[in-house]
């Protein structure tokens, strides 16, 4: 969810000491990356088109998405625990991609990929995901659908997966020439099989809050 009273020239209510930093961003790129290491604990903040702007951390059903997504993602197409390790996974990565600093929910690279890229000597990496993944809030669906879609685009990430935990669905993007392919959706309890995992058969259910209960056998 972002907060429009962290957007360039504008400000809502009194002032605080790193909101005044985060406002004066426009000026160079060198204050705006000073006004996202200024951010209080419990925000995230993004700069997307030279503009800054900040989101408080995910609601509970957001995060059990995006944790249990990145642990049937990891456990079977992650180099560990008997993983195919053809890819590398990181939540809430900071990508610095051109002039736009971005941090998805999940993003995933192809392990030849990473093989060839220098190692990361910062905590944020410059080399765009293959696939990215973003869990959806009540006040985070503007942003993420027409803001940060076209500058992974640009970016050139293949693939994007849309999550939805309060309406338990996953849409699936594939990128075109002119933008984003809507591919695929599931909703509910389905098994997924979708690019570019689609030899993974996904369980929707296990991403959503409340857990499933486990089914108990009797024992006679």
């Amino acid at each position: 969810m972002s907060d429009p009273s962290l957007k360039c020239g504008s400000r809502i209510g009194p002032s605080r000491p790193w909101e005044d930093r985060v406002i004066s961003m426009c000026n160079s790129q060198a204050v705006a990356y000073s006004a996202l290491e200024a951010m209080p604990t419990g925000w995230v903040g993004e700069i997307l088109d030279e503009e800054l702007v900040a989101s408080p951390r995910p609601s509970d059903i957001q995060a059990r998405a995006a944790f249990m997504l990145g642990v049937e993602l990891g456990e079977q197409l992650a180099p560990r625990r008997g993983g195919a390790g053809r890819w590398c996974f990181l939540r809430a990565p900071e990508l610095r991609l051109g002039r736009d600093v971005l941090v998805p929910d999940l993003a995933g690279w192809r392990a030849e990929r990473l093989a060839e890229a220098a190692l990361p000597e910062e905590p944020f990496l410059r080399l765009a995901p293959d696939w990215v993944c973003e869990v959806l809030g009540p006040g985070s669906v503007a942003l993420d659908r027409t803001r940060k879609l076209p500058i992974y685009a640009r970016a050139g990430v293949s693939q994007v997966w849309l999550v939805d935990p309060a309406a338990r669905t996953l849409e699936c993007f594939q990128r075109v020439k002119r933008g984003w392919l809507l591919v695929s959706t599931h909703e509910g309890e389905a098994i997924v099989r979708a690019e570019p995992f689609s030899g993974l058969a996904l369980e929707l259910s296990a991403l959503w809050w409340p857990p499933a209960e486990p089914v108990l056998e009797l024992v006679r």
